[in-house]
């Protein structure tokens, strides 16, 4: 294995990171999103992830995609809500804020830890440059 694929290791990392702090940011703030295109309330997303293992022997992270948490909404007694039924109740968004905040924490010290990874790397690919000259 290169210095090189470290590299790519670590920016796969970070670029599945990224989409973890998409998803999370997606969902705050359709936290309260009671009616969506399809007039169903917002559902989760949950992103999924595969490691691959390429040729050379290095393991990268690879985003399959996005998939909607396909379970019930919560119902809310609200009766003055626009999209409240004839009980009064609203199907709201099957969001917890403080599950997705963790989420937002742990994508970001994920993300933190490979640019770490990833400066190292370019310092050693940068002093074995110099050692060169």
């Amino acid at each position: 294995m290169s210095i090189m694929t470290s590299l790519d290791i670590a920016a796969s990392g970070m670029s599945a990171e990224r989409v973890r702090v998409d998803a999370a940011s997606s969902n705050l703030a359709n936290a309260e999103t009671t009616r969506g295109p399809d007039g169903q309330p917002y559902r989760r997303l949950d992103p999924v992830f595969s490691a691959v293992e390429r040729d050379d022997g290095a393991v990268l992270v690879e985003v399959k995609g996005l998939t909607r948490d396909e379970s019930a909404p919560r119902n809310v007694y609200m009766p003055d809500h626009p999209d409240a039924d004839a009980s009064g109740f609203v199907r709201m968004p099957n969001v917890n804020p403080v599950h997705e905040v963790v989420n937002l924490m742990s994508a970001q010290r994920g993300y933190d830890a490979n640019a770490t990874a990833f400066e190292t790397s370019k310092a050693l690919i940068q002093r074995a440059l110099d050692i060169v000259r």
